[in-house]
Order: structure tokens, then C-alpha cells, then sequence
């Protein structure tokens, strides 16, 4: 009967607009103010409807992810754009992004505790703690998103972008990963070694993860983001194919994972 009700909401969110808008929130990790971007979906029922949180690459929370956000808040899902710098902190330089991304790649306890922030502000904010959600993220977000598997929590699934697959924490141990998870990985991306790849199927394998790992011919870093330009010989740049792609394989495994909670 849920799925029978879930089905029809769908339908319903579909004919509707392409596209939702959404507001922005401010919630907390302690007490550091965090402003994220919160999208409800425009249909009938849907305060019933799944959550999936998007985590910024590394210049921070921007219109990027807002797009996405209600992008996926289009299907029948919330969708809530989270904030890991804090509010106000929005990185304008390679250098600035950098030193920010580096303070939660280096340090898995500060990034999990802010994913945790970021997951109870979602769950409060659909006022309902058995709430389906998932977790996507772009770039450093990608590697956020699997932190937060790592870490145990008890969310459906979690889906990387072009994300850093090592993690500084111990390796998820087994039984550890209760969410599925797939990633979407440039095949001729340099920031990702092949060695990097090799650990992270062997940690998923240790932990009896249910897991997915796609691989995209001559993908380079940030393939999903057209501001990354066209110029692959820097290591960067926009794939057409990769992106519309694994945005289509993202939609399936969303459908799944969520649907066997029915």
C-alpha cells in the first residue's frame, strides 16, 4: 500500500514544475551557525517524502548545489543543501578552498560531526526521526558523503561524485556500513590513484558494504560542473556524457534504495 501511495506522489511531483525553490536554513554544530538550502517538494504528500542531503565541493555552499538540490527535490524528495564551513565562510580562492577542505579530509572525527549536525537538522526539520534519507556530495563532498557512511550512521545510502575515496579514520570494520553506496569516479581523473581505488573496494569488501563503483571513460576531476570549462589537461573539467550519466544512474539507485523501505 505505501508504495502503491509513494507511486502516485510521484506522478504527481512530476507533473508538476521542473524545478522547486527553496529557502535558506540555519542550524548548528554547537555552537558554530551553519546556513544551508532546504527545498520541499511541490506536490500532494509530500511530507512523507524521502530527504537527500547534498554536500558542497570546496569552495563551499554556492548555487552549484542549490540547482541540484532542486533538482532533486523535483522528484517527490526533500532536499537539503548542507553547509560544513559555516556560515559566511564561502571560499573565493583555490588556496582558501583548500585550507578549508583540508581541516574535515584531515580530520574524520570534526567531519563526521558536522555530517551528524547536518543529518539531525534533517531529520528534525521533516519532524520525523524513521525519516528515509540519503547523502550526495561533489568533489570534497563527494568525500564527505562517505564519511558519513563510514561513520555507521543509520541512513539508505550515500553517493560520491567525483570525490576522494581515502579516508584519515580507521577502516570501516565489518558490519560498520549500514547505508548503500555508489560512486561515480572519472576514469582519467589524477587526483584519484589507482591505489586509492584498490583501498577503498577492499574497506566496502571488509565492511560487507552494499556497494557501486563506476568508472567513466576519459572523465577527469569535477566532470559534473560546467565551470569546470571543456579543458581536460588540467585535470578538471566538464564531461557531458559522465555527467547526465551518473546524474540518470543516481536517480535508480535513489529509486532503490528508498523503495525497499516500503
Amino acid at each position: 500500500m505505501k508504495k502503491t501511495l509513494l507511486t502516485a506522489a510521484l506522478l504527481l511531483c512530476l507533473n508538476a514544475s521542473a524545478y522547486a525553490k527553496g529557502q535558506s536554513v540555519t542550524y548548528f554544530d554547537g555552537e558554530t551557525e551553519l546556513e544551508g538550502y532546504w527545498v520541499t517538494p511541490e506536490c500532494e504528500g509530500g511530507e512523507t517524502a524521502p530527504v537527500v542531503m547534498i554536500v558542497h565541493q570546496w569552495k563551499g555552499l554556492g548555487e552549484y548545489e542549490k540547482r541540484r538540490a532542486e533538482q532533486i527535490a523535483a522528484n517527490y524528495r526533500h532536499a537539503f543543501a548542507v553547509d560544513m564551513y559555516g556560515k559566511g565562510i564561502r571560499p573565493r580562492t583555490r588556496e582558501e578552498a583548500a585550507a578549508q577542505a583540508g581541516k574535515y579530509k584531515k580530520d574524520s572525527a570534526l567531519a563526521r560531526k558536522r555530517m551528524q549536525a547536518a543529518l539531525g537538522f534533517a531529520r528534525v526539520n521533516v519532524n520525523n526521526e524513521q525519516a528515509q534519507i540519503a547523502v550526495m556530495g561533489y568533489c570534497f563532498g563527494g568525500t564527505m558523503a562517505l564519511e558519513l557512511a563510514r561513520s555507521g550512521a543509520d541512513i539508505h545510502g550515500a553517493v560520491s561524485f567525483h570525490g576522494g575515496l581515502s579516508t584519515p579514520a580507521p577502516i570501516a570494520g565489518p558490519g560498520t556500513i549500514k547505508a548503500s553506496v555508489l560512486v561515480h569516479n572519472g576514469a582519467a581523473d589524477p587526483n584519484v590513484k589507482k591505489e586509492e581505488i584498490e583501498s577503498f573496494v577492499a574497506e566496502m569488501d571488509r565492511a560487507d558494504a552494499d556497494w557501486q563503483f563506476i568508472d567513466y571513460a576519459d572523465a577527469v576531476h569535477s566532470f559534473t560542473e560546467r565551470e569546470a570549462g571543456d579543458d581536460p589537461s588540467g585535470g578538471s573539467a566538464y564531461n557531458e556524457k559522465a555527467d547526465e550519466r551518473s546524474w540518470a544512474y543516481t536517480g535508480i539507485f535513489l529509486d532503490s534504495i528508498f523503495s525497499k523501505q516500503d
